[in-house]
């Protein structure tokens, strides 16, 4: 009898063990352009978010909302946050990243860094929470925007300062995409960071990325999620 229950408990411990490694996680990913999908007739141009896709393992399936030309408020207005909203399930993460277009003028898209895009950014956060998913605030992507002495402009001012505020106030993790971008171009200079982003012989891009640029962000991304231990680390490969 004592060795039957033995068996019979090592076979439940094994049992829950295969199943925890053979849950999946969704990861939801809202923003612009930046890290959206793309029709194929604006190949080779692409995003963050479907270079991501390269980096998780079996466990894990990605849902890129991101949309061109999104900022906080549109992606709200549009209906495209409640239609994430009311798919997200327990357990699951939440990538935000937004701000290349709330710095625009229009009255569709245009917040405040410290007022209007705040006050969105922590309505995801907290709505996020409200289901029992995790969101994770990122910083805009570097325009590929170079000084006459070959420096990188800051071309997104308060709002960068804006997303790392609301994130540790709301104890959220932050990953900094555009310091992460800033260093990677920064490095590649004027003229090899054009891999980066969308240059073709009839196209010059310094705001989106290629394909190969998008993979090479996305990696950055799962660097510094690996960095900082966060959990959702867990459903991404090793990168040789």
């Amino acid at each position: 009898m004592k060795l039957f229950t033995s068996v019979l408990l090592l076979t439940l411990v094994f049992l829950m063990f295969s199943c925890n490694q053979d849950s999946t996680i969704d990861i939801w990913m809202i923003g612009d352009s930046t890290m959206a999908a793309k029709s194929s007739n604006r190949h080779p141009e692409s995003g963050w978010g479907v270079g991501l896709a390269d980096y998780v393992t079996p466990r894990a399936r990605i849902h890129n909302h991101a949309a061109n030309g999104r900022s906080t408020l549109s992606f709200i207005n549009e209906g495209r946050w409640q239609a994430v909203l009311d798919s997200l399930s327990k357990g699951d993460y939440v990538i935000i990243q937004f701000g290349h277009n709330d710095q625009k003028p229009d009255k569709k898209r245009h917040t405040e860094p410290f007022g209007t895009f705040q006050e969105n950014i922590k309505r995801f956060i907290d709505e996020s929470r409200d289901k029992g998913a995790y969101p994770i605030v990122c910083s805009s992507i570097v325009r590929r925007h170079f000084d006459e002495e070959g420096r990188l402009k800051d071309t997104h001012g308060d709002y960068i300062i804006a997303a790392r505020d609301i994130a540790g106030k709301n104890n959220v993790p932050y990953i900094d995409m555009e310091s992460l971008t800033r260093q990677l171009v920064s490095e590649l200079g004027p003229e090899n960071s054009k891999a980066i982003y969308t240059f073709t012989e009839t196209r010059s891009d310094s705001t989106h990325l290629s394909v190969y640029g998008a993979k090479i962000v996305a990696g950055l991304f799962v660097k510094e999620v690996k960095k900082a231990g966060l959990p959702l680390a867990e459903y991404f490969v090793d990168q040789k």
